[in-house]
């Protein structure tokens, strides 16, 4: 992208744990927490050449990585509590950040760690 002269887009993925440390999960909170790093400071070096890097930092998605938590009733209804939107995301709910961030409706943003969470970070 800098030698091509033209810019382009990078999109990273953080994670809610980028600003919260998690419970039992100290190495994906702190990589997710670097990732949202490494994202202001990519931006910052590489504006310069129309390079735009941003994040997505998606909170409880209805995935694999997530389906002891689900399992778990204790831990689902404490985290169903927490959400103002009352459900677990689905993956396809990261997709409108994702073609915002890749379109020209982004084009002056830089070093945006954008959270798509139902509202957790919120509350």
């Amino acid at each position: 992208m800098i030698t091509n002269g033209r810019g382009g887009k990078i999109i990273n993925i953080a994670s809610l744990l980028s600003f919260q440390g998690g419970i039992t999960v100290p190495a994906y909170a702190a990589s997710k927490g670097a990732v949202a790093q490494l994202t202001k400071a990519l931006a910052n070096e590489w504006a310069k050449h129309k390079i735009n890097v941003n994040a997505i930092a998606p909170g409880y998605m209805r995935t694999d990585n997530t389906a002891a938590l689900q399992a778990d009733q204790n831990r689902n209804r404490q985290i169903l509590e927490r959400i103002p939107a009352g459900r677990w995301g689905e993956p396809e709910d990261v997709s409108g950040a994702a073609v915002f961030l890749a379109s020209s409706a982004s084009d002056y943003l830089h070093g945006h760690v954008m959270i798509v969470d139902g509202g957790w970070m919120g509350r």
